[in-house]
């Protein structure tokens, strides 16, 4: 097939890209390379896909529409739509960047796909559109009316806007809800790089919320996993007799579905860390601090309706996982 990966040099872009192309799909990537994080591990990732003969990669942004337009050309079997403005916390310090890469970029990538519409696109969302929900475990036909954050609201409308263009033109969409995904070449922003690189330079950890939190913490060959296998899972039409699932998230108007990918086994925060220092043999110091304006104390995935439909649940274990990283740590910065 020939896919298009956004936000190709970006973490979960690249491992997808990378099992794409393993299986000899052509690949065209496209990427901001924005400095919201280290430029060079961006590059890193970037030269171990162009290692590939069926690579083909583009510095955009998605703001831009002709640049977009001319590496989308006549379009493709399958879009993944990764690139976006990541960060929680980060949508505090610089709201208007959420702005310009998730609303205007991803309305972009849609009229492109209007004009040339895949076989099925698959579109990141996130675990932050539960917001302020407090029953758990986050099911796909819960509610989400309530972000935190403008990061979060941003991809909750990325989802609205999406459906509205399956309504509108039959662009078969599924909307892929992520939990903490972490592993090799993860975001130097989030908890595990962070905590890992800070343990070894001999400084502290920050703990928000004192250390009283729960992820569903997500090992990266998994998420790509069943992204691969939801790729043959395009959303029928309305009125198709094979959309009849229990739990279901299919929009009675349009191919168009959410699913939630994550492992399903929150993990207290003091346990995540203690498999970082037993993977890395050395003690953290621990900084407690309050809750995080915007954050929330659990997050927590069904995932019946991903295994309904793949046969496939994730398994990695922390306990698998957080060596895996430290290893590739390790490796990539010679520690």
């Amino acid at each position: 097939m020939r896919v298009l990966v956004t936000g190709a040099a970006g973490f979960i872009g690249f491992h997808m890209a990378r099992r794409l192309l393993e299986r000899g799909d052509e690949v065209v990537g496209v990427d901001g390379f924005t400095p919201y994080y280290d430029v060079a591990l961006k590059s890193a990732r970037e030269v171990q896909l162009a290692q590939h003969g069926l690579f083909t990669g583009h510095r955009l942004m998605l703001e831009d529409s002709d640049a977009l337009q001319r590496a989308y050309g006549d379009g493709f079997d399958i879009v993944y739509h990764f690139a976006a403005q990541a960060g929680v916390r980060y949508s505090l310090e610089n709201p208007r960047a959420y702005v310009d890469a998730n609303l205007v970029g991803t309305y972009n990538l849609l009229e492109l796909m209007r004009a040339n519409p895949p076989r099925h696109a698959l579109m990141a969302s996130t675990s932050s559109v539960y917001g302020a929900n407090a029953k758990i475990p986050f099911f796909e036909t819960d509610h989400a009316d309530h972000p935190l954050t403008l990061y979060a609201a941003s991809k909750k409308a990325n989802e609205e806007m999406a459906h509205s263009y399956a309504h509108l033109f039959a662009v078969p969409t599924t909307m892929l809800r992520f939990f903490t995904v972490y592993g090799p070449w993860g975001r130097p922003d989030m908890a595990l790089f962070k905590f890992v690189a800070a343990i070894l330079a001999g400084q502290p950890i920050e703990l928000y919320n004192h250390g009283k939190m729960r992820r569903d913490f997500t090992y990266i060959d998994d998420l790509v996993e069943a992204m691969l296998r939801l790729l043959h899972n395009a959303p029928p039409a309305p009125g198709s007799t094979h959309g009849s699932i229990a739990g279901d998230s299919l929009s009675p108007v349009a191919p168009w579905r959410v699913v939630n990918i994550g492992a399903g086994r929150p993990v207290e925060l003091e346990d995540f860390v203690a498999a970082v220092e037993r993977a890395l043999g050395k003690k953290a110091e621990r900084k407690l601090l309050p809750m995080q304006m915007g954050d929330v104390p659990a997050t927590f995935a069904n995932t019946d309706l991903l295994e309904k439909l793949t046969g496939y649940r994730p398994a990695t274990s922390v306990e698998e996982g957080v060596p895996r990283f430290v290893a590739w740590y390790r490796e990539h910065y010679g520690l």
